[in-house]
């Protein structure tokens, strides 16, 4: 089973810029976590918890900078796995960068 959150939205203060740092902006963040057969029991104590999830990258956001894209998508990975029973994390940090004519840029990182 794969356990997916899509578009959890964040405001935050990562970014190389002196704007992005100081007046932060929205992140959106897809996360992917392969947990085998947890929850497919009914038993929401073996599940992993969406909000449980959430809030765990809400608390990294909150807690560190990033200056890039890359770094927070990876410590977001790695802090996922560490505190989730899964097999394989993938993560997506998408933003819109206001010096680009694009809708957003993103960076994916999966972790076995």
């Amino acid at each position: 089973m794969i356990v997916e959150l899509k578009g959890l939205e964040i405001f935050g203060y990562h970014g190389v810029y002196e704007q992005e740092q100081r007046d932060g902006q929205t992140f959106w963040f897809d996360v992917e976590l392969a947990v085998g057969e947890r929850g497919a029991d009914d038993d929401l104590d073996e599940a992993v918890d969406y909000t449980e999830v959430a809030a765990a990258i809400r608390e990294l956001s909150a807690s560190r900078r990033f200056d890039l894209l890359e770094a927070l998508a990876a410590a977001t990975a790695d802090e996922l796995l560490s505190r989730f029973p899964a097999d394989r994390v993938i993560v997506k940090v998408r933003k819109r960068p206001a010096d680009l004519p694009v809708e957003w840029s993103a960076v994916t990182v999966v972790r076995p």
